[in-house]
């Protein structure tokens, strides 16, 4: 009986030191290692390549998309316990869409605030203007409906750097969908880092706490050299 007892004992204390030593977050730099945040580590990582043949547009096998790849690094994390990339456009858990670009000298020239607003998706009066009258020329019911803006913050950062935080919702079929961008662009002009975070606006009202520790995580790093 006293070995059982010591057994079980034994058994609680390794039990509560794996549950003690369990992260809370999880970490994530990109390939270049100058873009960083963290996600709580109970978020399931994805392969965003999906994500980026939509946004794209680019059929997988074109030279479009082969050259893109060698330009665009990016990640997704889903809290669904049934985690997928089509829960960036709609979703009751929090989802998590980051890339970072290395512009062409083309994208460079034409880089602005408004372009880091509209990067992932239309947000400026113009880019929801020219996203409805293409889709009034393809005869296809527009994806995006009804938007709102929630509030647009101009970022200074350190060494020159310089982005937005915008926050705003979209109708997408019969659910309403919160997103909260964060686009930074570097102090050479080079990169654009890009941060995504959706869920249905119910969901963002009664987690904007946690949407905020996410964004605030995300950061440039200066690399020595």
């Amino acid at each position: 009986m006293k070995k059982t007892r010591a057994l079980i004992a034994l058994m609680v204390a390794v039990l509560m030191l794996s549950a003690c030593g369990q992260p809370e977050f999880t970490y994530v730099r990109d390939k270049s290692g100058t873009t960083y945040f963290k996600v709580p580590a109970s978020f399931t990582q994805l392969d965003a390549y999906p994500i980026e043949l939509y946004l794209s547009g680019d059929h997988p096998n074109s030279q479009a998309a082969l050259l893109r790849a060698q330009r665009v690094w990016s990640t997704a994390f889903d809290q669904s316990a049934d985690p997928s990339v089509n829960h960036l456009l709609g979703s009751t858990e929090p989802f998590v869409y980051a890339t970072v670009h290395q512009l062409t000298e083309e994208q460079r020239d034409a880089i602005s605030l408004n372009r880091l607003r509209d990067f992932v998706l239309p947000v400026t009066e113009e880019m929801r203007a020219a996203y409805l009258q293409q889709a009034m020329a393809t005869n296809q019911p527009p994806m995006f409906s009804r938007f709102e803006p929630l509030s647009d913050e101009v970022l200074t950062l350190d060494s020159g750097a310089r982005g937005v935080r915008v926050r705003f919702n979209y109708q997408i079929g019969n659910d309403v969908q919160t997103f909260d961008h964060t686009a930074i662009l570097d102090e050479k002009g080079a990169t654009v880092s890009v941060m995504l975070i959706g869920c249905q606006s119910v969901c963002y009202l009664k987690r904007a706490a946690e949407f905020d520790k996410i964004a605030s995580s995300f950061k440039l790093l200066r690399l020595p050299g």
